[in-house]
């Protein structure tokens, strides 16, 4: 979650955060989720046109779980056409074929257009969860914007629709990654080599090898097994410690 005061993603004037417009949404839980999935990509600008139960909507806020940057600075608007006035670039998601002829263009596409239109600002229009656009918003886009999707089930909920754009956007925007481990190297094959001996030697005295003819694929399944994963050498050092200590453990009880 999202402190109330968390640091914005770096705006430049030659790539302008895309605008996202939320038409006729109905929930004010469904707005705050959209605020969360927008500001989890670095996204801030949300414009409302006439949401159902007004706005500002109690139930916004804790459904943004942190996102209240987004929500305060959301701005109402009666019609799409005054939402999107000072924007040159405008998209439509819709999965639906509208009878309009324009292009058609994936999250991905879009993204990248959008950061290619410099200082020229865009706007993405999302239609209420019902029913989603209508055709004379969608007139007013000048492409249209469709996830690719199952099309026996092509079902999105508002914020899923939202955070699909908004991630593909947020690939070139330059945004921090998550911190990454340096993972050890695997180990040579003859440190690998000698913790399944020290295994396969274990198994042979418990009697775990039954019947004898299942012998030999026994022992290739688990070898099998065990080169699997990349074993670092800290790793088959404990492995074999742990073998040992059964071992001890059980030649202790014998004695």
């Amino acid at each position: 979650m999202a402190p109330k005061d968390a640091p914005l993603a770096q705006e430049t004037p030659k790539s302008p955060r895309p605008v996202i417009v939320l038409v006729r949404p109905q929930l004010g839980e469904n707005i705050g989720k959209a605020a969360r999935a927008m500001l989890n990509f670095g996204l801030t600008e949300m414009r409302l046109v006439s949401p159902r139960d007004g706005w500002p909507n109690p139930s916004a806020g804790p459904a943004a779980s942190g996102a209240d940057v987004v929500l305060e600075r959301a701005q109402l608007f009666e019609s799409v056409a005054e939402a999107v006035a000072d924007c040159t670039h405008i998209y439509a998601t819709t999965v639906r074929k509208r009878g309009v002829t324009k292009p058609v263009v994936t999250p991905e596409q879009a993204a990248r257009e959008i950061r290619a239109a410099g200082a020229e600002r865009s706007a993405i229009l999302f239609g209420p969860e019902r029913s989603g656009l209508e055709t004379e918003d969608v007139t007013l886009a000048r492409t249209i914007l469709t996830v690719p999707i199952n099309p026996e089930f092509g079902s999105l909920n508002l914020a899923q629709a939202v955070i699909l754009v908004a991630y593909e956007w947020s690939k070139g925007a330059g945004l921090a990654s998550p911190p990454t481990t340096e993972l050890d190297p695997p180990a040579p094959q003859d440190e690998l080599d000698g913790m399944i001996g020290q295994l396969d030697r274990m198994l042979a005295d418990s009697g775990y090898y039954f019947p004898p003819n299942r012998v030999p694929a026994t022992r290739r399944t688990l070898r099998t097994l065990l080169t699997k994963p990349g074993w670092s050498s800290q790793e088959l050092r404990t492995l074999r410690g742990v073998l040992s200590a059964l071992d001890g453990r059980k030649r202790h009880r014998a004695d």
